[in-house]
């Protein structure tokens, strides 16, 4: 059985990739961080593209105005740190726009381009893109590039400081920029150009401390004829390999994954032109780890364990640097997904909120002690009879809409919808307003109307009032929505279940007699529709278009996405949601025993209890005190991605599901900010460098990898057995929609361009 679940669990989940995401500091739109006057540009911001980096450095200035004349002692408009493209960018715009500024580099102007290795080649990505500002690049290897960004630095008489910066501080109308020693810079603006220059990452491993281990390629000419180890699965990894092996090396490439799944496909290339043994040529060994590093050998762990001792007389280790994210812990700016003692304390008290107001919702004792003591809202009628008149005579007849509003209001679930659905409507015009692609305005336009017609004006007040007028047909009524002595007398909340499916929403099925309509609505949505759906286009035709849970999660937690935690553990835990539904298919088991035998039988005696647990444990503690408790610090994803049972059944569903995310491998840069924005924790950055259809059944169509790529890479479709590639008409990626406007035509160019290795 154990065995059982184990396959089950990789089949359905656990058996696609899982990456986790870099830590970098917090920046808005535009760069902007938690401190005033404080901006981030260049890789900090996410895109390790040299173009965005010239970009983001002049845009940061633009906005900056020279201050009054003053004494040359007094505040800087500008302090830049990091000399680097974006750097310099800012200070060329500095300088042309009469800031008084300073730049400050604790190395040297342009260091990681000085650290590339010889004949590095460069890409420029996006072609088509320009720049804001002066600092511009055309060259496309490492030394003509630096020779021509020097050139212009120079030009512009952009002479940096040498110094570090060790933290940031705002006083008043100024940041102090304070500096290693004693030293302290004033300045109205700071431009924080670090890039992501912060230590090497290590192996961990003995013998990481020899002097043959070393961390950059200056001059492969100088290992020619030695046997050399790379390790390290990226571009910078396989770039040191081919080089290393082009100038004679004898080079062993030790990769921890199991596929070479990063690197570009030209340097992909070149490594399968030099596999082989011996001096010129590249051993590749994946699913690697080094466990040590001697003299002249190292040792490394292959796949099952298995030990093998290469001959290393280098040792590359080119695994990628940690972000200088001290600075800004120093700074006081905070880390993307970072808990600090007073996010924990802040997360503690508005998950306390949020059990107060399910439990006042859902009609616990707060909701009693609401009515006991007469307390707004739920006593609007009562307040309208006392204002007499004819706003009272109104109020006390349910034919008028007065009269409607009076009786819906008692009730604390209409305020919590209202509210709801004004929280929807409003952040989802801003979402729009923010993304500005025809993907996001189309979901986000359906989301804000199933939300606030079939959701909240449907059950509340036009139905009620049809009813209270005669204009809802009897037997309709009489099938759908059974006599009550609460409310409205009749149970108009059960129109929820023409949208929330079961086992999303239970209540229509768990009742006490069976609702044949319900029924026949329940089987059709659940076991028809809403299969067919996902099959043509993925879980998100529902979760990502008709839910109210993803509406909220689209809308109020758009600006919350990246917080969503990745990696294997986490991905582990996407299986809990099966849990929840095992569940409501025991208690849909037990309701229906309960239906067919005898009365009084055990599964009737014992439901109800069960019923109530299922409520409070469920659809309060886990959907509303867990899912909306952790919004603003784990995404707004918690509930659709780890708990809610209709997303595990559609998960199941989405195993075979024809829909795919598709990547245009060749433009892929590996900056991982597809990864980093899914708030349901997919690693869609490792199927994009593969040039792989994006398959994980998790997926929600939210748009936001396809919207947030920098270079355009990724694109919504379906495909068929026989390899065939239809891409969705609705444009998603603004990149694809500068590049050239979406057409039927153009789209089925791509089509054939984005044909799958594998479906």
């Amino acid at each position: 059985m154990l065995e059982w679940l184990r396959r089950y669990a990789r089949w359905l989940h656990t058996g696609w990739p899982s990456g986790t995401v870099e830590p970098l500091p917090e920046a808005g739109p535009g760069g902007s961080t938690a401190i005033p006057g404080v901006t981030i540009v260049g890789d900090l911001t996410g895109i390790p593209l040299l173009k965005f980096a010239l970009d983001s450095g002049a845009r940061a200035v633009r906005g900056i105005e020279p201050g009054p004349a003053q004494d040359p002692a007094g505040p800087l408009d500008l302090v830049i740190i990091g000399a680097g493209v974006a750097g310099m960018a800012a200070a060329i715009e500095a300088r042309s726009r009469g800031l008084r500024f300073a730049i400050l580099e604790a190395e040297a102007p342009f260091s990681t381009i000085v650290n590339f290795p010889r004949r590095k080649p460069i890409f420029t990505y996006p072609t088509s893109m320009v720049p804001q500002g002066a600092l511009q690049v055309r060259a496309d290897v490492k030394e003509d590039l630096l020779a021509e960004l020097r050139v212009q630095a120079a030009a512009a008489g952009i002479e940096p400081l040498r110094a570090r910066a060790e933290r940031l501080e705002r006083r008043g109308d100024r940041v102090d920029v304070h500096l290693a020693g004693a030293a302290t810079l004033l300045a109205r603006h700071v431009v924080v150009a670090l890039g992501r220059t912060g230590d090497h990452r290590r192996l961990v491993v003995p013998g990481e401390d020899l002097p043959q281990v070393v961390n950059r390629l200056h001059d492969p000419a100088d290992f020619a004829a030695r046997s050399v180890l790379v390790v390290g699965g990226g571009d910078a990894a396989a770039e040191t390999a081919a080089a290393l092996a082009g100038a004679g090396a004898a080079v062993t490439l030790a990769c921890r994954s199991a596929s070479l799944s990063r690197p570009k496909p030209e340097l992909l290339a070149q490594l399968a032109a030099r596999a082989g043994d011996g001096p010129g040529r590249v051993r590749v060994r994946l699913a690697s780890l080094v466990r040590e590093i001697r003299e002249r050998e190292a040792v490394i762990a292959g796949a099952g364990g298995r030990l093998e001792t290469v001959p290393a007389d280098a040792v590359f280790v080119m695994v990628g640097r940690e972000a200088p994210l001290e600075f800004f812990r120093r700074s006081g700016l905070p880390i993307a997904g970072e808990m600090t003692p007073r996010r924990r304390l802040a997360l503690a008290a508005f998950m306390l909120f949020c059990a107060w107001l399910y439990n006042w919702e859902s009609g616990g004792w707060m909701s009693a002690l609401w009515y006991r003591n007469h307390w707004f809202p739920t006593n609007l009628a009562s307040l309208l009879s006392g204002l007499g008149g004819a706003i009272a005579a109104a109020a006390a007849d349910r034919r008028t809409l007065v009269g409607t509003l009076a009786i819906s209001a008692s009730s604390p679930s209409f305020w919590y919808t209202l509210a709801f659905s004004v929280i929807v409507v409003v952040f989802g015009v801003r979402r729009i307003r923010r993304r500005r692609t025809p993907y996001v305005t189309a979901q986000t336009l359906s989301l804000m109307s199933i939300q606030v017609l079939p959701l909240f004006l449907l059950p509340e007040i036009i139905l009620p009032l049809l009813d209270a007028r005669g204009l809802l047909p009897r037997a309709l009524a009489d099938a759908l929505f059974p006599v009550v002595n609460y409310g409205h007398g009749r149970e108009f909340w059960r129109a929820y279940g023409l949208i929330l499916a079961w086992p999303l929403d239970v209540y229509n099925v768990f009742t006490n007699r069976p609702l044949g309509a319900w029924l026949v609505i329940g089987m059709v949505q659940t076991c028809v529709l809403i299969p067919a759906a996902v099959f043509a286009f993925g879980k998100g035709a529902y979760c990502g278009w008709i839910c109210p849970c993803g509406a909220l999660a689209e809308t109020l937690g758009d600006t919350q996405r990246h917080k969503m935690p990745h990696g294997p553990r986490w991905s582990r835990l996407d299986l809990a949601g099966q849990g929840v539904l095992a569940v409501a298919v025991a208690l849909l088991l037990v309701r229906i025993a309960g239906w067919v035998l005898p009365p009084g039988n055990w599964a009737a005696w014992i439901f109800e209890p069960l019923k109530t647990q299922y409520q409070w444990t469920v659809d309060v503690f886990l959907a509303g005190v867990i899912g909306y408790g952790l919004y603003f610090w784990y995404s707004g994803r918690v509930w659709c991605r780890f708990l809610c049972p209709l997303a595990a059944l559609m998960h199941v569903y989405a195993r075979f599901s024809r829909f795919r995310i598709f990547a245009d491998k060749p433009r892929c840069i590996s900056c991982g900010r597809c990864t980093a924005v899914c708030h349901q924790g997919i690693d869609v950055m490792s199927f994009a460098n593969r040039g792989l259809p994006m398959a994980d059944p998790e997926c929600v169509r939210c748009s936001a990898c396809v919207e947030t790529c920098p270079t355009g890479v990724l694109a919504f479709g379906r495909v068929s057995r026989g390899g065939l590639i239809a891409l969705d008409a609705l444009a998603a990626s603004p990149v694809r929609m500068r590049e050239r406007p979406a057409t039927p035509a153009n789209e089925r160019g791509d089509a054939l361009a984005h044909r799958p290795s594998t479906t």
